[in-house]
């Protein structure tokens, strides 16, 4: 048989017999399906396990050149000649390797693998940032270049210690964090156990939750009128507008900010915010007081044909700060000493309101779209009160303009 060449190789072209090496026993190579002087490397033999006849790939030519199939198929040979299987062998090995790099995975690595899975499920971009964001801040500086199989618990509390009183929240937000990488890392079996799950051991007792709550700061719901009528009784503004339509709906900002004309319904005086845009993830229906109709009405000419009911100045939804800005401006004082009110805050406002004036819990809750937290109740509590909800929602409008 005549041996395969540099020249013969170079010159094969699509639709050509495979050429034999003539000096490896099975191996050929097989031409490119498009390109001439390309092909794949084949070695064919018959397993000694299953008797059968298999080809083994050796890679694509000229990339593995004639000299280097040769030293593979050779190698794959002598591996035949001791009744191993070259096919199997080699998964075996890629198996083992694999292992190895697994081993020797690090924090980091691990916890980005783990956070490109849990992505999908996250519900807004801004909470996908704060998961993998407070790892880059507070973890990987410190041992994210670790193995897995090096971290102890003191690894884990020597990275909490700084924040764990100081920013308990955020520390309790690591923390689970990295106990949610450090299981995933155990389900692979990369480690024997999760150290974070005692990392409470080695680091000093927080405050208890009710200790340490902070509620966003109100306004006082007896100084509404005031506010109202000085600040909100004829915005000029989207901004100014926008939270007179949040404290009138009792509605969160982000759903304000992003509210669309086609999500009112001025027949009907109702505002139906859908269910991916509220915090439950439920349709949420909010009906439109006399007041907050008055809102959206100067609002259609500021708004100008715009989707959005409150759009920002140069187009696009309004920030997040834009609102925070305004209160912070104009000073407006809350039941937090040295604190300025917010806009989420207008919501307890309101709810101090409705319990003071001798609504229903329910309706309040409903008002304020808050999830029924007891399954049971949820199961069959399936209505909204949507009409009950109108009367007061009324009231609310009529006492939040009674200054002007």
């Amino acid at each position: 048989m005549a041996i395969l060449t540099e020249t013969k190789a170079r010159s094969m072209k699509p639709g050509d017999k495979p050429l034999p090496d003539g000096k490896v026993t099975g191996l050929r190579l097989h031409p490119h399906s498009r390109e001439k002087g390309r092909g794949q490397w084949k070695l064919r033999f018959i397993s000694p396990s299953t008797k059968q006849r298999r080809d083994m790939g050796l890679g694509a030519y000229p990339d593995v050149s004639i000299a280097d199939a040769r030293a593979k198929a050779e190698e794959a040979r002598r591996l035949l000649a001791s009744g191993v299987d070259p096919i199997v062998e080699r998964s075996r090995a890629e198996v083992a390797a694999q292992v190895l790099e697994d081993r020797a995975m690090t924090f980091e690595t691990a916890a980005r693998r783990r956070f490109e899975e849990l992505s999908p499920g996250f519900k807004n971009s801004k909470h996908k940032q704060q998961w993998i964001n407070t790892l880059q801040t507070y973890v990987f500086p410190e041992i994210g270049a670790l193995p897995l199989s090096d971290l102890k618990a003191s690894h884990f509390s020597n990275v909490l210690r700084p924040i764990w009183l100081l920013k308990i929240e955020t520390a309790q937000r690591v923390r689970q964090r990295c106990s949610e990488v450090m299981d995933w890392a155990y389900s692979q079996d990369l480690v024997q156990g999760n150290p974070v799950s005692v990392v409470d051991k080695l680091l000093p007792r927080q405050p208890s939750k009710g200790q340490r709550v902070q509620h966003h700061p109100a306004l006082p719901w007896r100084k509404l009128p005031e506010f109202y009528a000085a600040q909100l009784s004829k915005p000029t503004k989207s901004t100014y507008s926008l939270l007179a339509f949040l404290i009138l709906t009792a509605a969160r900002s982000g759903e304000g900010r992003g509210a669309t004309w086609s999500e009112i319904d001025f027949e009907q005086k109702i505002w139906t915010v859908p269910a991916e845009r509220t915090k439950t993830r439920r349709l949420h229906r909010v009906p439109l007081s006399e007041a907050a109709l008055i809102v959206l009405g100067g609002q259609q000419t500021r708004s100008n044909g715009n989707v959005l009911v409150f759009p920002a100045p140069r187009g696009g939804m309004l920030s997040d700060m834009a609102v925070s800005a305004l209160l912070r401006r104009h000073r407006v004082p809350s039941d937090v000493a040295g604190r300025t009110a917010t806009a989420h805050g207008f919501r307890s406002t309101f709810r101090d309101w409705a319990s003071e004036s001798g609504y229903a819990r329910d309706l309040a809750e409903r008002a304020l779209a808050h999830a029924v937290k007891n399954q049971s109740e949820a199961a069959y509590h399936r209505t909204d009160n949507l009409d009950q909800r109108r009367d007061m929602m009324e009231a609310w409008g009529r006492f939040a303009r009674s200054g002007i």
